[in-house]
């Protein structure tokens, strides 16, 4: 990398560094193209000037013929300079040359030409005065240079006044950036366990959208953070209670008295490490459903197949307790998502619709689309929720109270985290018969 590209695109990157380079860099070409435009206007109005002179020259000189005139002396004459005077007769004879050494023509066109000799271009202007013809010629160098001089002079002023003007840019910057400075204090300062909001005082306009973004993200921090505390000490909660009963069991067993006392021991510690272990998997469900936790590239998904195949999974559970489970309707359909949580999704409402089913009875499936979205419903014929507990039973470890039937009160929390990650709702519903479970999810491919 090349002096200039670290000066322009420095690795530690300096917003007052960045706006004096570029402001600095700014202003001197708009004095340059200044310049350029004064030196422009000048050299038009110095040739009109000089033209103008020109003239009045030849106009002055005395229109009769006269004798031969002596030239000036050459070394009291610059020919880069000077005004260059020749003068013919009507014969066409020189009778005066101010400069022996000019190279000019020696044959007179009259008005205004430009002429290139040696080197140097000429503004030549003839005229006829009386029987004489005159010649005046003067470098175009001479009116460039004096351009040049009054450009520079024009400018000059405005060149001294860049570093005045770089100060204050630099003054300027730092005290709108102070701000932004008091910011970042403030951040370094904190602990881990300060998240609240950044103060936007005198934070100006333009860098404001920036903490706001870092007070969103403190707030969702904060609010991730207060859910996996939550989460812990629900777990804990939660895993206390079949932990003690299993060490209780334990304790039965080892005190048994006899055979059939220690193997009625052996079968309930069997069950409680079975509850343990279903607990246990729905918490790791639980958690692979936090946002962010599992970040997987959606897929194309045969619902129709993900649903046959639920179904199939749970026969053999419904079967155990003489549930009629199948599908009522169904139909076609595709989205893009994650299959591995969609089957869980699936998984948990056929659970909780066997387990809440009386025997003897039925759970329909169905499966519909519609117009950029797909519905699935599960029909049980469970005692159904409370309406004032509809809202309620998505909570985590949250149980309809009076309810005989075992759970985790895990089931319902996975369904709604799985469908707000794929976009869609879902809905509860006293039918009379039993709940209904709607699910709405997007994303639906034609």
């Amino acid at each position: 990398m090349s002096a200039a590209d670290k000066l322009i695109h420095p690795e530690n990157s300096s917003v007052r560094r960045s706006l004096l380079l570029w402001l600095s860099i700014g202003i001197l070409a708009g004095i340059v193209f200044a310049g350029s435009m004064i030196y422009v206007q000048v050299r038009e109005q110095a040739n009109q000037l000089f033209d103008y002179q020109m003239k009045q020259l030849v106009a002055s000189l005395p229109s009769q013929s006269y004798a031969p005139l002596i030239p000036t002396r050459p070394e009291l004459s610059n020919i880069q300079e000077d005004i260059i005077i020749q003068i013919w007769d009507t014969h066409g004879l020189r009778i005066y040359h101010s400069h022996d050494s000019s190279a000019l023509p020696q044959r007179a066109e009259l008005g205004f030409s430009n002429f290139s000799a040696q080197g140097t271009t000429w503004r030549i202007y003839s005229a006829q005065l009386g029987d004489t013809i005159v010649q005046v010629a003067q470098p175009l160098s001479a009116r460039l240079e004096l351009a040049a001089r009054l450009a520079l002079k024009t400018v000059a002023p405005l060149l001294l006044i860049l570093p005045f003007l770089a100060g204050l840019i630099w003054v300027t910057v730092g005290r709108s950036l102070s701000a932004v400075q008091r910011a970042a204090s403030d951040v370094q300062s904190r602990d881990a366990g300060a998240l609240t909001p950044i103060s936007e005082a005198g934070v100006p306009q333009e860098v404001q959208p920036l903490t706001k973004a870092l007070n969103a993200l403190l707030q969702r921090l904060d609010t991730s953070i207060k859910a996996q505390r939550n989460f812990i000490a629900d777990a804990a909660h939660e895993l206390k209670t079949p932990l003690t009963a299993l060490k209780l069991q334990i304790l039965l067993a080892e005190r048994a008295a006899d055979d059939g006392a220690r193997q009625e021991a052996f079968a309930d510690l069997k069950q409680g490490l079975e509850r343990a272990i279903h607990l246990v998997q729905q918490l790791l469900t639980l958690a692979r459903q936090e946002p962010g936790a599992v970040e997987e590239a959606p897929a194309p998904v045969d619902l129709q197949a993900l649903v046959h195949g639920a179904i199939g999974d749970f026969a053999m559970t419904a079967a155990d307790k003489n549930i009629d489970l199948g599908i009522r309707t169904e139909m076609p359909a595709q989205l893009m998502g994650n299959p591995d949580s969609l089957r869980i999704l699936m998984n948990n409402l056929l659970d909780n619709a066997i387990r809440y089913s009386p025997p003897g009875s039925t759970v329909d499936v169905s499966l519909l689309a519609d117009a950029g979205s797909v519905v699935i419903s599960v029909q049980d014929n469970g005692p159904g929720i409370p309406e004032a507990d509809l809202s309620r039973v998505f909570d985590r470890f949250y149980r309809v109270p009076g309810s005989n039937a075992k759970g985790t009160g895990l089931g319902l929390a996975i369904v709604r985290r799985i469908v707000e990650g794929q976009g869609g709702e879902v809905v509860l519903a006293n039918t009379g018969k039993g709940l209904l479970v709607t699910v709405r999810l997007g994303g639906v491919q034609p």
